[in-house]
This record gives C-alpha cells, sequence and structure tokens, in this order.
C-alpha cells in the first residue's frame, strides 16, 4: 500500500490591479506546479476563492475585492504555473426613490 503523504496548506500571494480605465480588475495568482485541472477558482461580486494542489501543497486562499465584479464575465488564462483573471467591475446601478414627505 503506497504511503500517503501529508499536504501543506499554503495561501498564494496574489495581485490585483484596476486597469487605467478603471472598469476592469486584474488579478494574477502564481501557483508552481499546480496542473490546470487541479485549480478551481470561484468569483462572488465581493470576492474570489482559489483552489489548486499538487502532489505535497493546497493552495488554497479567500480574498476580497475592493469594488463589486461582475463574476459571470470573468476569463481567466493559465500558463507557465501564472493563473490571470481579468473581470469587470460592475456598472454602478442608481435608483431614484421618491420619498413621501409627512
Amino acid at each position: 500500500m503506497p504511503e500517503e503523504i501529508e499536504k501543506t496548506y499554503v495561501s498564494p500571494d496574489v495581485c490585483m490591479w484596476p486597469n487605467d480605465e478603471h472598469d476592469t480588475y486584474h488579478i494574477e495568482i502564481p501557483l508552481p506546479g499546480v496542473e490546470k485541472e487541479t485549480i478551481k477558482l470561484k468569483m462572488h461580486e465581493d470576492s474570489f476563492l482559489i483552489k489548486g494542489e499538487t502532489k505535497d501543497k493546497i493552495y488554497i486562499a479567500s480574498y476580497a475585492v475592493c469594488c463589486p465584479i461582475n463574476a459571470a464575465k470573468a476569463k481567466a488564462t493559465y500558463k507557465n504555473g501564472l493563473l490571470k483573471v481579468s473581470v469587470p467591475f460592475k456598472e454602478p446601478e442608481f435608483h431614484n426613490v421618491e420619498i413621501t414627505i409627512e
């Protein structure tokens, strides 16, 4: 029976910034040695969760973002151990509410 390897949990480094037009958020996460098939990326309006595994490490963390993002329009690529994500900011919603004065 093969010996089971105990995996170490690691919080990956993350670099996040808006583009010059401030309409898209860019995220880069180095995941050295991780196979693309093991990567899970879940995004929400205000945060994201990343998880990826090697034979001896589990990279996992949750991060908040500065402004609401449109997760449904996110695009991600993974090449040479670097996960790159681009996601647009949500359009601001301005709704007027008429207030009755008593």
